[in-house]
């Protein structure tokens, strides 16, 4: 194990003392109450292993998070730790309106601030939901108290007539299919039946098997876990070795700043590329290294883009589910197939480097689901970074779940001001639209809708009827990490702040070029000059908590939507 043997040792339950001008009296209330709940001199004597818990009846993704946690709280007790499990906000990504993304740092302040307050030496985080992981290691890398991630694993698939399925790429796909007339309603109610038939997150490589999969890159969970499926005995297991584990950071003090370094940061970027992760994950993943005063840069971005092949085959860049990644030998098997291109010197939570993991790893895997680098899904990373005049601040192209043939592209923009304007006009027969067209929709970025992911915005159904089944669309919004086609995300700065999308007018032509990552508005400065004079910010409500805490503070896309009052004072690079 890496760091410094604590010199005071393990606090337990006299830590954080609770101010009374008295730290005697405080410390006996304190042994008092804890009494009160059963605990025995024994217990109070032990280091305190914190276990921070988002367990939600709005929250399906957590649904067996209780077994769980009882096998973590097994394995602190065998380590000689004393866990103690305490609730946080949980994050259910259908569940919140108008979007879980408004809650992340909601939740990420929740967890750092009790982590911080409560007498912990250390603590399990335990989520799983999209927003669930990062919101956990933004609040633990700003405490930055040893900590362990452990995720609640994904779902295994269902079946409907034959055909396997699982959350939620095969729910876009079956709506499409739908919204086109191609399948009945008793149909798609069948299906909605079926794609979702245990606990755990989503089965394909969407956010949450995204974030589980960089929380292990970035060497904050134990290595090799972030794909066990939900209903896996081997989930347990992992909750038990990790309270073990917990329970020793809790005697050898090793923070989440001594694991997450700059080269920890590029190989989660690499892994994200490779396994053609969520776009949702570089938002994540930028607010998650801000926090320790670190970051990366769009060029960053691209530089890895360019050089590192997308190897897993899965859903919804490939065929395959979560499951199967399991199998085929998870997020070692990655590492290992990328070989020189990762830092196996990086350090793990587990006190060993990636190196060691490798060296006491099968070095078996399947090669239909984790492809040798020779013969990859794609010869280049699935997500590039994109600028221009209509994105100075940057966008986001999925393209290993985008049309190639789209990806160099010029048309006629056809502008929804908002997501009520779309949800209207959308459908509608007479909208003005054809296959080579660029949809754009504004209004919905961080400020303005709190980001949600409309940036999947549908083939409109005149078009969707004709059998087109993808076009270029762009927006300030997100889309879900299980979402596919040819969408540009992200674009900052957001329409709502004077952002140059805002500016945008139906039947502008508008270019995209993936090979020279550009995305511009063939309008020229003069005309952009006058339309920006003309410009108005959309009106917003008369708002108060958290609601107007969030509109205040919250920083746009390429700052990882992040408040700017959380952001240390300084930033390594």
């Amino acid at each position: 194990m890496t760091g410094t043997e604590s010199t005071d040792g393990p606090q337990g339950l006299t830590g954080n003392l609770t101010h009374y001008g008295d730290p005697g009296f405080a410390a006996y209330l304190r042994r008092s109450f804890t009494k009160s709940m059963g605990y025995g001199e024994d217990a109070l004597s032990r280091p305190t292993i914190g276990i921070a818990t988002s367990e939600s009846g709005f929250n399906n993704c957590h649904r067996q998070m209780p077994e769980l946690v009882a096998a973590i709280e097994r394995g602190v007790m065998l380590a000689g730790g004393l866990p103690v499990a305490f609730p946080t906000i949980s994050l259910g990504e259908p569940f919140l309106h108008p979007t879980s993304m408004k809650f992340r740092n909601l939740m990420a302040m929740d967890v750092e601030e009790m982590v911080r307050a409560q007498p912990v030496d250390s603590v399990v985080l335990v989520g799983g939901c999209d927003k669930t992981v990062p919101a956990q290691l933004m609040g633990a890398f700003s405490v930055d108290k040893p900590a362990v991630q452990v995720v609640t694993g994904p779902m295994m698939t269902g079946s409907y007539h034959g055909e396997r399925l699982g959350a939620c790429t095969d729910c876009r796909r079956f709506w499409g299919r739908y919204r086109a007339g191609e399948i009945t309603e008793p149909q798609i109610t069948a299906v909605e039946g079926n794609l979702a038939t245990t606990s755990g997150t989503c089965a394909v490589m969407g956010t949450a098997s995204t974030m589980a999969c960089i929380a292990e890159a970035l060497g904050m969970s134990l290595p090799g876990t972030a794909a066990i499926p939900n209903v896996h005995a081997d989930r347990l297991r992992a909750g038990e070795a990790s309270g073990a584990l917990a329970t020793q950071l809790a005697r050898v003090a090793v923070r989440p700043s001594e694991i997450v370094t700059k080269d920890s940061v590029v190989n989660a970027l690499r892994v994200l590329l490779a396994i053609g992760g969520s776009t949702n994950a570089v938002i994540h993943l930028t607010a998650m290294a801000r926090r320790l005063g670190l970051g990366f840069t769009a060029e960053e971005l691209n530089g890895l883009s360019d050089t590192t092949p997308v190897l897993v085959d899965l859903k919804p860049s490939g065929e395959h589910y979560m499951e199967d990644f399991h199998r085929a030998g998870g997020v070692p098997a990655v590492f290992r197939e990328l070989g020189d291109l990762m830092n196996l010197d990086c350090a793990t939570v587990a006190g060993t480097t990636w190196r060691d993991v490798l060296a006491d790893t099968d070095p078996w895997r399947d090669e239909r689901v984790v492809r040798p680098v020779a013969t990859p899904v794609s010869v280049v990373g699935g997500i590039v970074s994109l600028s221009g005049n209509l994105a100075p601040g940057g966008a986001i192209l999925k393209r290993s779940a985008a049309d190639e043939s789209l990806f160099e592209s010029e048309g006629r923009a056809v502008v929804f001001d908002s997501l009520q304007d779309l949800a209207d006009r959308i459908d509608s027969p007479d909208l003005d639209v054809r296959a080579d067209d660029v949809l754009v929709l504004r209004n919905a970025g961080p400020v303005a809708e709190a980001m949600p992911e409309a940036g999947y915005i549908p083939i409109p159904k005149v078009l969707a009827e004709q059998g087109v089944k993808d076009m270029v669309r762009i927006s300030d919004a997100r889309m879900s990490g299980t979402a596919y086609g040819t969408i540009v995300l992200h674009i900052a700065p957001e329409a709502a702040v004077g952002g140059p999308l805002a500016l945008v007018r139906d039947g502008d032509r508008i270019r995209m070029s993936v090979r020279q990552r550009s995305l511009e508005l063939l309008v020229s400065d003069e005309e952009l000059d006058r339309r920006r004079e003309e410009w108005q910010p959309p009106a917003c409500g008369d708002e108060r908590g958290y609601s107007r805490l969030y509109r205040d503070h919250v920083l746009q896309a390429d700052e990882g939507c992040d408040f700017d009052f959380c952001l240390p004072t300084t930033t390594k690079g």
